[in-house]
């Protein structure tokens, strides 16, 4: 299934993306909620009940506009230089553990909203990443159990402000990486058993058409199974919790010169199985 956050008429609510429709799951079923992260604590009995509607469209992709999947996940959890070689772009060393940092829950953005080109800063950089949705409140789960989490998966545009992520020391990450609509998500979580194989998906990243991104999941350094192991040592995951997983090489502070975004800029990112999302770089309204 392709779960999806919607909003016709004025009203936000949930439903399955089809060829070019939206499924509106609480006209499908009242008993299922409207709001993604209330369906996903319902867990595998509000999955089921979803993945037994009548799938007739309620709407075409014309009368609605796709939200971010989850408008305000409870945690989003990153995962830095996790492709080999983007830490070799970045002159880093590969890392010995997961690199975690936070972006902050009010940086999600829609699939195709655009995002900001902050006043205080030039340096705006894109990063197409997988990101993972867990699907259950969950603590110390092991490698081989990590499946049994997740609900699904989603594309991520990690979108990063260079010097402010690296200012300081040691660099604040966080700040660089959490400014408001700094993280489009979607177009859908696409749910685990249509995905399969998360470590071997096709990922491609292009700016104004131009492709800058071409690798694959399979060339993560930690895999899905091995992050959420070593996050959930420390802490608890909550329901609608999104983990991008990092960034392949090709971003554009590792261009020579650094191909900076700018305003008017289109960043389509596409994942296998996953679909595709686009936006445009505007200028942050003051």
């Amino acid at each position: 299934m392709r779960l999806v956050t919607f909003t016709e008429n004025n009203n936000t609510r949930i439903g399955l993306l089809g060829d070019d429709v939206i499924v509106d799951l609480s006209q499908a079923d009242a008993s299922l909620p409207t709001d993604m992260i209330e369906f996903l604590k319902g867990g595998d009995d509000y999955i089921a009940k979803a993945g037994a509607v009548d799938a007739a469209a309620h709407y075409s992709l014309d009368q609605v506009k796709l939200e971010c999947p989850i408008p305000r996940p409870p945690m989003i959890l990153a995962i830095g230089l996790n492709y080999k070689l983007h830490a070799e772009e970045s002159g880093a060393a590969l890392p010995k553990v997961p690199l975690v940092f936070t972006k902050q829950q009010t940086c999600a953005n829609g699939p195709f909203d655009p995002f900001h080109k902050p006043a205080e800063s030039d340096l705006l950089d894109y990063e197409g990443e997988l990101g993972i949705v867990i699907g259950k409140e969950c603590r110390r789960v092991s490698k081989e159990n990590a499946m049994d989490v997740i609900a699904g998966f989603t594309i991520v545009n990690d979108v990063s402000v260079r010097d402010w992520q690296s200012r300081g020391a040691p660099a604040s990450f966080t700040m660089g990486k959490s400014w408001d609509t700094h993280g489009p998500m979607g177009p859908a979580i696409v749910t685990k058993d249509e995905v399969g194989d998360p470590h071997a998906l096709q990922l491609k990243t292009w700016v104004n058409g131009d492709l800058r991104q071409d690798s694959s999941t399979s060339d993560l350094i930690f895999n899905c199974f091995e992050i959420i192991e070593f996050i959930t040592t420390a802490f608890t995951l909550l329901p609608g919790t999104v983990i991008p997983t990092g960034t392949p090489s090709g971003v554009a502070s590792a261009m020579k010169p650094p191909a900076w975004l700018v305003p008017g800029d289109k960043v389509k990112i596409e994942i296998e199985k996953l679909g595709a999302i686009e936006n445009e770089v505007i200028a942050e309204p003051v």
